[in-house]
């Protein structure tokens, strides 16, 4: 497909030399920390400490960071809110309030140029680690989060966001010594670093597409096997605020059994769930999607190269004649392209049939994807007829 819209690969490369190197130092650190098992060895309580801080702490980031602090798919206790975020930062994933600024910045432009990370926008590398260390996300929006800010405690980990890291790392060198400090930390800390950053990546590359939601997110098996549930992306982005990702019976969810368990000992209440019209594939989605939707299928036809079979079929005067109704109706390019008889140029019914073919049926929506991108068409068409046109003249 190609891409029609200008500035895209300027503003990719703009993004990837926005990062600061220096901030990115730590991580790599961590990574190459793990190497240092090599000298002190990998014992078996090292091993067991490892597997279970991973689980533990995929689950704070799915439960707390994600479906709690991002979404506020269900209630709890302000001192529970409080352990749900310290057993988050021990993940070394920056804080509460940040992680979560971005996260709802995300959904906000999913896959769009806003989209602070987007592997259609700016590569997989960049939106899988790149885009953490960019000047632009560095700081945390608080306006996104006022909800959170309010808390003293959650502030004061905003502040201090690796001293529970520091704690847990020095936790496990108590318990297991220098293995424990570098195969249970380091090694569980750089795992879950990857199962979570692979739902921004992946889960906007491979996987399967169930809902309508005017992105790339897609639904993951193993991605869901290895998070904990979060591998569900697709379904997610179809019911942002539901404390379930696992739509179906089939689809693996631990966090959401969890949370369940957490619910009947009182830890938690009020746990939102996608409505049934949602379930069902039949609820009528925002005129935001349906406006990435539309933007998405009209991206996928060649308008430039439409326009050039025009502008040969009509010749220089047929050109020139089409310019000056194109001036005379102004903004409506798109009124006088449908008028004409064009057989060069799609037509609405085959427009809808690439949504159809492109995108999640969603029968609510699919034929108003279709008559706005069949708008759009025909005015990137229309603007580039009378490029050529205005070309012509000259």
């Amino acid at each position: 497909m190609s891409d029609s819209r200008p500035g895209r690969a300027e503003a990719g490369a703009s993004a990837h030399s926005d990062i600061i190197y220096p901030s990115a130092i730590p991580f790599i650190l961590a990574h190459l920390a793990c190497f240092a098992a090599i000298w002190t060895g990998v014992t078996w309580r090292a091993v067991v400490l490892a597997v279970a801080l991973y689980w533990i702490r995929i689950f704070a980031i799915g439960a707390g960071y994600h479906r709690y602090f991002s979404h506020r798919a269900y209630e709890t206790s302000r001192i529970f809110q409080f352990v749900l975020a310290f057993m988050a930062q021990t993940t070394a994933q920056k804080s509460v309030l940040w992680w979560a600024a971005k996260h709802r910045e995300h959904h906000l432009h999913s896959d769009t140029e806003l989209d602070v990370h987007s592997p259609r926008q700016t590569g997989f590398l960049y939106s899988h680690v790149g885009w953490i260390f960019a000047r632009r996300n560095d700081g945390a929006d608080l306006v996104k989060v006022a909800d959170l800010a309010r808390y003293p405690e959650l502030m004061w980990l905003h502040r201090f966001e690796l001293a529970p890291a520091v704690a847990l790392a020095l936790a496990c060198f108590a318990l297991a010594g220098w293995p424990g400090l570098i195969v249970g930390f380091f090694w569980s800390t750089v795992a879950v670093y990857h199962a979570t950053f692979c739902i921004n990546s992946l889960a906007h590359c491979i996987g399967r597409k169930r809902y309508l939601t005017g992105d790339d997110s897609r639904n993951n098996w193993l991605l869901a096997f290895f998070t904990m549930g979060e591998g569900w992306h697709n379904n997610h982005h179809a019911f942002q605020s539901s404390i379930r990702q696992g739509f179906r019976w089939w689809e693996y969810d631990a966090t959401f059994y969890l949370l369940k368990l957490f619910a009947r000992l009182g830890l938690i209440w009020r746990l939102k769930l996608p409505p049934a019209a949602v379930l069902e594939n039949r609820h009528r989605v925002g005129a935001r999607i349906v406006q990435r939707a539309a933007a998405q299928v009209a991206d996928s036809f060649n308008a430039e190269r439409i326009a050039g079979v025009i502008a040969a079929t009509l010749g220089k005067a047929g050109l020139s004649r089409l310019h000056a109704r194109l001036l005379d109706a102004r903004l409506r390019m798109a009124e006088v392209l449908s008028e004409m008889d064009l057989p060069e140029l799609p037509s609405r019914t085959d427009i809808v049939k690439r949504a159809r073919s492109m995108m999640a049926i969603n029968a609510q929506s699919i034929e108003e994807i279709g008559a706005r991108a069949h708008q759009l068409l025909l005015e990137a068409v229309g603007s580039r007829l009378a490029g050529l046109a205005a070309q012509s003249a000259e």
